[in-house]
């Protein structure tokens, strides 16, 4: 069984599109003098060609990325591929602090709180449950909740999902940095703050620095060990996922450890 490829906010992380399809218009070059910053301000645009109308008439998913960021930030037409640039992709404007997305020429404090909520919401609608507190209903949406930021981790660490009767989500305990192995993991460790806040069962998240998810031998073991100590406590492990580059294993359903 291959990894699976997960897709953040409705779409790979991979920029603008290449292509549109035909029945949506697509910007063409305008020649229209820029305003004194040197960029193209919104209302110099053709109303038809601004992207919040594009966006009600068509719909988000016509929207470049770039696009996208200029609705959210109301700003002039060349920004959001200024800030896209300056980040280089999705990923990277997910993980840049918001001090550093303020720095950005024409950004500032605002705008970057802006943008980042966005990203946020985004990522909270993927597990949305109806109230405040995130559900977990499968193994996706517990990669869902940590990948963004797991993904592009330089060194491997370990995260528990703490988890209610109704698999809300009370906590994420960022436990420790390092390699997952029997000799570093302390299963008493795992459990100390689900026993502290009395979750009904964990997930236990880690990532793969190689990007690639696939389980090692030695995650197998620690899973089993992991779970034998929830058994004994009463607080059920409902799985181990293992992040890597846009994609996850789920241990419990390959039956790896369980």
């Amino acid at each position: 069984m291959k990894p699976q490829q997960l897709v953040l906010f409705g779409a790979p992380l991979q920029g603008p599109p290449k292509e549109r399809s035909a029945e949506v218009p697509t910007h063409h070059e305008d020649k229209r003098p820029a305003s004194s910053s040197g960029r193209l301000m919104l209302k110099e645009l053709p109303t038809d060609e601004q992207p919040r109308e594009r966006l009600e008439k068509y719909g988000p998913s016509a929207l470049a990325t770039s696009e996208l960021i200029e609705v959210v930030i109301s700003s002039n037409h060349s920004l959001g591929r200024e800030v896209l640039a300056k980040c280089e992709s999705l990923r990277r404007l997910w993980n840049m602090p918001t001090a550093e997305l303020a720095e950005i020429p024409g950004i500032g404090p605002v705008k970057a709180a802006q943008i980042k909520a966005a990203l946020e919401l985004g990522r909270r609608s993927l597990v949305d449950s109806g109230d405040d507190k995130p559900t977990v209903r499968s193994p996706a949406d517990a990669a869902n909740l940590v990948m963004p930021e797991m993904q592009d981790l330089d060194a491997e660490e370990v995260w528990v999902l703490l988890l209610d009767t109704r698999n809300h989500v009370l906590h994420v305990d960022r436990l420790y940095k390092g390699s997952l192995n029997t000799n570093m993991v302390r299963v008493g460790e795992v459990y100390q703050e689900a026993v502290k806040r009395r979750a009904a069962a964990i997930i236990v998240c880690h990532n793969h620095p190689s990007t690639d998810p696939t389980p090692s031998p030695e995650d197998v073991k620690v899973t089993e060990l992991i779970k034998q100590a929830g058994d004994i406590l009463d607080i059920e492990l409902l799985d181990h996922v293992i992040i890597g580059r846009q994609r996850f294993v789920s241990l419990k359903e390959r039956g790896l450890g369980f």
